[in-house]
């Protein structure tokens, strides 16, 4: 049976996200318990995001990228972290839609 959308995004993309946006905290300066606080994730969830054992990211291009990187720099000042990652998955969802990666 075909995925839905929404399916495709928790399962493929959503760890994609969160992995992209945890390198981008840490690199800003955060520890991983902070990230784990924001991201509303645990820290052994982060630790496998830094580590590469979750969340490929290949399928993310520059465009990609940097809206993650515009979201880090918002959850980094108080931004909402929901809002940001529903944004990214919007944009996400469009480009990969665009290449027929998801339906």
């Amino acid at each position: 049976m075909k995925k839905t959308p929404c399916e495709e995004i928790v399962w493929t993309v959503l760890p994609c996200i969160r992995k992209k946006l945890a390198e981008n905290l840490i690199g800003k300066g955060l520890k991983q318990k902070e990230v784990a606080e924001k991201l509303g994730v645990s820290t052994a969830a982060i630790s496998q995001y830094i580590s590469d054992k979750r969340g490929n990211t290949s399928i993310f291009d520059n465009k990609i990228e940097n809206e993650i990187k515009k979201s880090a720099d918002s959850i980094l000042n108080g931004g909402d972290v929901v809002e940001e990652i529903c944004r990214i998955c919007r944009v996400v969802k469009k480009e990969m839609k665009m290449k027929n990666i998801i339906c």
